[in-house]
């Protein structure tokens, strides 16, 4: 399976947060699934993190830190694609949060499941776990 991390899914990893379940860890270390993390996602926590929404504390640049973590856990990364991003038309206007967005327009161009606790994300046309 080839999997998709939420952003909180993500965050929830790097920090051993225990809302991220047993069941979702040994998911996404299984080494028969391809898990990815976007570039959306990074982007996403980079802004937060700015703007004060998000605090981590972390030994090196934030940026620096969630490439470590994203390496450390075997997860690829997933540029934002053309084919991706035309997908943004095509989706109901359920979630206005333009990162989940794109992170529905990325599943669909490229045959992910999104793990994810979002009940907004899961109504849409896209496979989810959680």
């Amino acid at each position: 399976m080839n999997l998709l991390l939420d952003t909180c899914t993500f965050l929830w990893l790097i920090t051993a947060d225990s809302a991220l379940s047993a069941v979702a860890r040994a998911a996404i270390q299984h080494p028969a699934h391809v898990v990815y993390v976007s570039a959306a996602s990074l982007w996403e926590v980079l802004i937060k993190h700015r703007l004060g929404r998000l605090e981590l504390h972390v030994a090196v640049s934030l940026e620096q830190h969630l490439v470590a973590q994203r390496e450390r856990h075997g997860l690829d990364l997933l540029p934002i694609t053309e084919e991706a991003v035309t997908q943004l038309p095509k989706l109901p206007p359920i979630h206005r949060d333009p990162f989940d967005r794109i992170l529905i327009g990325q599943a669909i161009a490229h045959g992910l499941v999104v793990w994810t606790p979002d009940r907004a994300i899961q109504q849409y046309p896209v496979r989810t776990v959680w």
